[in-house]
């Protein structure tokens, strides 16, 4: 039991805050709008940043592990579908 307490105390688990700009239930477009923003805000202003770091969360928190793979291979690639110049 104290483990279990030790581990809480450890992590605290949140979900992304309520954004007006995607009011639906699909996030879909709030993860892609979100990993862009982060990558955007590095290129802008570095990755040590702490603003950008809340882009990070959001996409962590929004976006199945799958496709974040998949976004960073397409941009190793070259072939991401959008723009992530500041």
């Amino acid at each position: 039991m104290s483990e279990n307490a030790d581990l809480t105390s450890k992590y605290v688990l949140q979900t992304v805050p309520f954004d007006a700009r995607f009011p639906n239930t699909n996030q879909t477009r709030n993860c892609f709008q979100n990993y862009t923003d982060y990558f955007k805000c590095v290129a802008a202003k570095g990755e040590d940043f702490v603003p950008c770091k809340q882009f990070k969360k959001a996409y962590n928190s929004l976006c199945p592990n799958e496709w974040i793979s998949k976004f960073d291979e397409q941009r190793e690639n070259g072939t991401f579908p959008a723009s992530l110049e500041p």
